[in-house]
């Protein structure tokens, strides 16, 4: 039976250029969705609203900004309200999510928001409490009421929904779960380098924050530190690069190399190349509630991917068949499990190719445009 088309605005001051936005917005239109983008920029970097976190938020300047920013989505929602039949606010939305409830009252047409993350414990997971804890417990307090504005919250994992209920009491009933994912229009299989080529290449890229556990990866390097086996590429910034270099520079390891981020074509063409991916090693509560995108990236890529065990990626992914799971913050684990596929090439390949056809049957673009299509479905039905 073929779908109907359903029409959503996608609200906000949300980041579109993020993953999580892109893969939720082209998701949907892949299943008969009219996505209407109601956006304006607010952010201008990541640097900016951790500044904001930690005070910022006071300047005259900032505050003008949110007002002409707001003036303009309002104008923005009300020239196109007849184009949609239901409001998502993109992520983050925690400050637009109010917003998008008083012209949700005033126009009758639901309102889900895909919180995906809390802002309040990346805030505390970076240490940013310390600097300002008036505004963090601010935050936690327009957070809590936050989830009690929309209709449905879409969240990627039932661990971070157990989370949003043992930390905001956030209603059970209205969580829905919609994963991660990739874009398969960037992340897709590439023609690979010669499977016998040494030294065997391990690569990971992001953002260097503490759920990804880098310094792990540093130790394990250590541990496998013979520059004819192992080659270790990290790419990317973030607040914990240059921590991870001084610690290589003090170990003086010569397997590892740090570059900074590359053109999309450039990366794609690097883990292409790679022989396995790494995903998140840390602890944090951030870090074992989600599946990294990098996770869902590599595995697209049809590339073996190694990433620290925890509740939330069991559930995704299965262990030995799709994926290679390690202990989180034990570089020992993450340099045994690395020698293990260094050794048994057949495994390499088994993950790699029954990771990509996971991926494919679970988490591509229509795959998951179709689990939050089936969520709108639900709510705009019940209206």
């Amino acid at each position: 039976m073929q779908m109907q088309p359903l029409r959503v605005g996608y609200f906000g001051t949300y980041r579109a250029e993020y993953s999580r936005n892109r893969i939720m917005i082209e998701g949907l239109r892949q299943n008969q969705t009219i996505v209407v983008e109601c956006h304006e920029a607010l952010w201008r970097s990541i640097e900016e609203r951790v500044n904001a976190v930690a005070g910022g938020w006071r300047r005259p300047q900032f505050l003008l900004r949110v007002v002409s920013v707001y003036a303009r989505l309002i104008w923005k929602f009300w020239r196109t309200r007849k184009q949609f039949d239901v409001v998502v606010v993109g992520y983050p939305g925690q400050f637009d999510v109010y917003l998008a409830r008083i012209l949700c009252w005033l126009t009758g047409k639901p309102l889900v928001w895909d919180i995906f993350m809390s802002i309040y414990l990346i805030a505390c997971e970076r240490r940013l409490d310390r600097r300002s804890p008036f505004t963090v417990k601010m935050l936690r307090a327009l957070e809590w009421l936050a989830c009690r504005l929309p209709e449905r919250l879409i969240i990627d994992t039932s661990e971070y929904a157990d989370w949003f209920w043992r930390t905001h009491r956030a209603p059970r009933k209205r969580f829905q779960f919609v994963p991660t994912g990739a874009d398969n229009r960037v992340f897709h299989p590439l023609p690979l380098r010669a499977a016998d080529q040494r030294p065997l290449r391990i690569v990971y890229y992001g953002t260097f924050i503490p759920n990804h556990g880098v310094l792990n990866i540093i130790e394990a390097a250590h541990l496998l530190n013979n520059k004819n086996d192992f080659e270790f590429i990290l790419i990317g910034d973030g607040p914990e690069r240059a921590l991870a270099q001084r610690r290589a520079e003090a170990l003086a390891i010569s397997n590892v190399h740090f570059r900074p981020w590359m053109t999309q074509p450039e990366l794609s063409q690097l883990i292409a190349d790679a022989d396995i991916c790494l995903g998140a090693f840390g602890d944090t509560p951030q870090s074992l509630m989600t599946v990294q995108n990098k996770i869902y990236e590599g595995l697209a890529m049809q590339r073996a991917v190694i990433t620290g065990d925890g509740p939330a990626v069991r559930t995704a992914l299965r262990n030995g068949e799709e994926v290679l799971l390690c202990e989180r913050q034990n570089p020992t684990a993450l340099a045994q499990a690395i020698q293990i596929l260094a050794l048994d090439p057949a495994l390499r390949a088994k993950l790699a190719v029954q990771g990509a056809r996971a991926f494919e049957q679970r988490y591509s673009l229509a795959r998951i445009g179709a689990a939050f299509r089936r969520a709108l479905d639900e709510l705009v039905g019940a209206q």
